[in-house]
């Protein structure tokens, strides 16, 4: 397992997370062996939102590694708030956040996050209010470090001019068959729909003001539209090119997935949100390689893309 400083703080994380946002499909015991695959293989970062299973997967997961000092000493805890309901709306006030904070404590039975990220963007807030609210938090000692998810460089920086606290983390989706994020710099002043840049340049944004990125939905396609491994009909070449990469390394096409993201320099985290134990092996196994430059544009372009 590779491990990494997250900027600014005192973390020293590895480069995979388990993320929890599918829980309530286990049963405790199954959750449990879950966890502590992930904690075999090195993963010590868990990612959680309140949002997840309306604060289930947050109850479960505690209850099935029974939470104590000792457990809670080896993990790097996550969480995201924000997300009243998937077909709600976004809530970033002051009251809102801190109520919300407690109860992600409360359900993880922890005193404390490693870091809190606001989920999505929410049109309405007020930064001054969520200064108000992190400061709170901070102080408290319930918040060590704050970072966001899904949001762009004029949000970061509109959050940041208010906020004392240095913003560490920007979780964004990033998989092979998602790259919004490099697809307009490769392709740069190019009259051709891969060069729109359609998310601010957020990617060269993060690394200039030292925000580590997380990657979530790692495997998927579009926004939940399944795993483009194995998906022969709509990505044939990319299969077939992951797959031939994936016998040179001895690895699964998942494990060859994961090092096409951790190649890149930025020191991407992965999001592991699979509930299979075998699956976050392979996965694992997959961050030790390192692929060549010619393996990562042979996979990029597989997919679809254009290298000039």
């Amino acid at each position: 397992m590779k491990y990494i400083n997250i900027a600014n703080t005192d973390l020293q994380v590895s480069n995979m997370i388990m993320g929890n946002m599918r829980l309530t499909q286990l049963s405790l015991p199954e959750a449990e062996n879950l966890i502590r695959t992930a904690m075999d293989e090195g993963i010590n970062f868990f990612d959680h939102a309140d949002i997840y299973g309306k604060g289930k997967c947050e109850e479960i997961f505690s209850e099935a590694i029974q939470m104590n000092s000792s457990i809670r000493e080896k993990m790097i805890l996550q969480s995201k708030c924000g997300i009243i309901s998937p077909e709600g709306y976004f809530d970033f006030s002051k009251e809102h956040i801190i109520e919300s904070v407690n109860g992600i404590l409360k359900r993880l039975n922890t005193e404390y996050l490693d870091i809190l990220l606001l989920h999505r963007p929410d049109p309405l807030m007020e930064p001054s209010e969520v200064a108000e609210a992190f400061e709170e938090l901070h102080n408290s000692g319930k918040v060590k470090y704050f970072g966001v998810s899904n949001h762009n460089p004029a949000q970061i920086e509109l959050l940041q001019k208010y906020i004392p606290h240095k913003l560490v983390v920007n979780q964004l989706q990033f998989s092979i068959a998602h790259t919004p994020m490099i697809d307009s710099g490769i392709t740069l002043n190019m009259k051709v729909d891969q060069a729109i840049n359609r998310d601010s340049s957020i990617l060269e944004y993060c690394r200039l003001h030292d925000i580590t990125m997380q990657a979530w939905s790692p495997y998927q396609q579009g926004f939940f539209e399944g795993s483009f491994l194995g998906d022969l009909e709509r990505f044939p070449k990319l299969n077939e090119v992951v797959d031939n990469i994936a016998e040179k390394y001895g690895v699964t096409n998942t494990g060859i997935a994961t090092a096409w993201i951790t190649r890149h320099p930025a020191n991407i985290q992965v999001v592991l949100g699979t509930t299979k134990a075998e699956r976050m092996k392979e996965a694992c196994k997959g961050a030790e390689i390192t692929l060549t430059r010619e393996e990562w544009y042979q996979i990029y372009k597989a997919a679809g893309n254009m290298v000039p």
